[in-house]
Order: C-alpha cells, then sequence, then structure tokens
C-alpha cells in the first residue's frame, strides 16, 4: 500500500512539471491592458497599452509618466506591415501610423514569413529565429510565454515575439541600438 502511495506521489509530480513546464500564450482582445518596463536612453519607465479593437483598426492607447496617446494602427498594417514604430506618444494625442508601420507588434505577414522562413524582414532589417534554448523567457504570473526569440543580423537587436498568428506581439526587446528596450510585465483582462 505505501509503494502504490509513493508511485502515485511520483506520477503526480511529473504531471505537474510537464504541466508547469509548459509556455501559454494569452489571449489578447479588445479592452487588454499591457504593462510594460522600459528602458529608455538609460532612464526607466513603465508603459501601458491598453487595446480597442474594431473591425477596422487597432488602437493602442499608451499611458506613461503623465503621456497619453492613442496610437492607431491601419488594418493594412496589422496584416502585412513592413517597419515598427517607436514613437512614445509625444508627439500628439492622436496618432495614425503609416499603412506600413506596427506598434509593439509585428504584422501577421511578417509573423507567418518567420514559422515558414525562419526569419523575417522589418524596417530593412531581416531577423532569424534562434532556434537554441529560450534565452530569457518573459515571465507573467510565474508562467513564461511562448515567443519567438529572433536576432536582427544587422546589429544583434533581440525581439521576443509571443505565438499568436492574430496578435504577434513584442513581449521584449534588448540590445535596441535607438536605446529603446522594453518587457511585459504584466498582462490584465486576458
Amino acid at each position: 500500500m505505501q509503494m502504490k502511495n509513493i508511485i502515485i506521489a511520483i506520477i503526480f509530480c511529473a504531471t505537474y512539471q510537464i504541466v508547469m513546464a509548459q509556455n501559454y500564450v494569452p489571449s489578447i482582445g479588445n479592452n487588454t491592458t499591457l504593462h510594460y518596463i522600459c528602458k529608455l536612453h538609460g532612464q526607466t519607465r513603465t508603459l501601458t497599452l491598453t487595446t480597442e479593437m474594431t473591425s477596422d483598426t487597432l488602437v493602442l492607447n499608451l499611458e506613461t509618466r503623465g503621456v497619453k496617446s492613442s496610437i492607431r494602427t491601419m488594418p493594412e498594417a496589422v496584416k502585412s506591415g513592413t517597419e515598427l514604430s517607436f514613437n512614445q506618444g509625444e508627439n500628439a494625442p492622436i496618432l495614425v501610423l503609416k499603412p506600413t508601420e506596427t506598434f509593439f507588434m509585428i504584422s501577421q505577414s511578417a509573423y507567418q514569413d518567420l514559422l515558414k522562413n525562419n526569419q523575417f524582414v522589418y524596417n530593412n532589417t531581416t531577423y532569424v529565429l534562434d532556434k537554441n534554448e529560450e534565452k530569457n523567457p518573459v515571465i507573467i504570473d510565474g508562467k513564461a510565454l511562448s515567443t519567438l526569440h529572433v536576432v536582427a543580423q544587422i546589429d544583434n537587436t533581440e525581439l521576443w515575439i509571443l505565438e499568436n498568428p492574430d496578435f504577434p506581439l513584442l513581449c521584449k526587446v534588448a540590445k535596441n541600438p535607438l536605446g529603446i528596450n522594453f518587457t511585459l510585465t504584466e498582462i490584465v483582462g486576458q
């Protein structure tokens, strides 16, 4: 009887470890709030983005250090954009991005290129999938997000992209030569 209990305990522990080791992909929908810690030119600040999704536009309502701005990404950019905007919301209370620009995400077509070819091009830079063991995973509520880690071939910028074909969110940016690096720390309303 005692041996049976030991075996059941071992099976339970092994199953628990397998389940806990699984990375997860949070859903991002209307009114999802994304909290980031940003390193901007040696300064640290928090940044909050709240999603507003309509049939034709994605709006990320940005709030950081008293600055509030609505960043509008056009539907064609969500589908097939080729550039990342690093605007910090300081130019206008409402900023409409170019039809080629996305904000805090890559386009769905760039994500598909990454899955198909292990690389994609954004801002005229080729990003290649790092197939090595996950480096510095993004942790939310004690769980590692399921991300794809890519490295720019020109300057070693690193991106961690959420494995979500509908909303390939940038969860982390490191070694950005523009001095703008950030990490997702919390998701509310998923």
